[in-house]
């Protein structure tokens, strides 16, 4: 979609006040797509994210859940686009690991019920417009499960999820592949790596770390810290999915990574690196001191790593961020958007730990 109007114009996008969701809104809306947003706003929804978007005639929110079909179907009819991206998920592993059963009815039945519509949809679709449009599912590389100190996740690797999210995931996956397969829905499917990057629920590792470092509070780190995550700036992850929606081949898959493989204390450290670069703390300390190691998450994957060279060599895309550089541009959108974290954690999160 590089000139929005050689491609999809219209898009109903799933999940899209979520974190990855609302910077590939954002990004959408900046080129000219219109996008119909629809989004339960459960926890880690956060509308603030879109306040630019407010008043602009090209985004439209609907607040809804992917498993009413009744609405789904409503705004398929009214709206028309030209395809679907499905973010919506519920995604914290810790989370899953407290209360599976959440993890089931929006990744499973959800998607399911959001197929159904989409399928129901395109069945009524002619011509021209029944050829281009497209049912893209995001999914993340934890349906793999854990690799060991070698190799990488490639599309062909096997699944083998080991927490309640992940397998709820792969259960979607496998869904959408079996809606292609069964009715020749045109789907796709990303399989991304770890996302960072602005907006990002301070649930999640980078940061849950910066908010903490920040306070001088102690920085937790499960087990020894060398669990291994392939670090993807969330900009370069939605430029992807753009990619794989205008050309990616019709019931393919396409693994979305950083090329940043970075052990979890690494990435802990850089960020204390930075922020005494930043914001030294008043007493002189290195942030460094206020890491504290604590029990490991059960089931805790050792590694990940994504290939992307699929995406790379048949779709040209490859991220312009390395782990250095959005890894600081990170940083310094929380430094200069405190506001906008105080709003997230003035709610029902409060960085508490999950999943014990």
């Amino acid at each position: 979609m590089n000139s929005p109007s050689s491609h999809a114009t219209t898009l109903l996008v799933t999940g899209g006040a979520g974190f990855i969701g609302a910077n590939f809104v954002l990004q959408a809306v900046a080129d000219g797509l219109r996008v119909v947003n629809l989004d339960k706003l459960t926890y880690a929804g956060n509308l603030d994210t879109l306040a630019s978007l407010q008043g602009n005639d090209r985004h439209v929110f609907v607040q809804g859940d992917i498993g009413d079909r009744a609405l789904v179907a409503k705004l398929l009819a009214e709206y028309r686009p030209d395809a679907i991206v499905n973010f919506a998920a519920e995604s914290h592993v810790d989370r899953s690991i407290d209360g599976p059963a959440e993890f089931v009815q929006t990744n499973v039945v959800g998607t399911l019920g959001l197929l159904e519509c989409a399928r129901d949809y395109w069945r009524g679709l002619e011509g021209a417009a029944r050829e281009a449009f497209r049912f893209l599912h995001v999914s993340t590389d934890e349906v793999y499960g854990s690799l060991g100190d070698e190799g990488q996740f490639t599309e062909t690797t096997a699944y083998a999820p080991n927490s309640p999210y992940s397998a709820s995931k792969a259960a979607s996956d496998h869904l959408v592949r079996a809606f292609h397969h069964t009715y020749g829905l045109p789907v796709l499917t990303t399989n991304c790596s770890n996302n960072y990057g602005p907006y990002q629920f301070p649930e999640k590792l980078i940061p849950l770390v910066t908010a903490k470092a920040l306070a001088g509070e102690a920085l937790p780190v499960y087990g020894d810290g060398l669990n291994i995550r392939d670090w993807l700036f969330v900009g370069d992850h939605c430029s992807a999915i753009r990619r794989v929606l205008d050309a990616g081949r019709v019931g393919e898959t396409y693994n979305v990574g950083g090329n940043a493989e970075r052990t979890n204390i690494t990435v802990v450290k850089t960020i204390c690196a930075l922020l005494d670069q930043r914001r030294p703390l008043a007493d002189g300390r290195a942030r460094e001191s206020l890491i504290t190691y604590v029990k490991d998450r059960p089931g805790h994957d050792r590694r990940y790593a994504i290939d992307s060279s699929k995406l790379q060599r048949e779709l040209g895309w490859k991220p312009s961020q390395t782990f250095e550089s959005g890894i600081a541009a990170t940083l310094d959108w929380y430094l200069d958007h405190q506001p906008w974290v105080q709003r997230v954690l003035d709610g029902s999160y409060r960085m508490e730990r999950l999943g014990q």
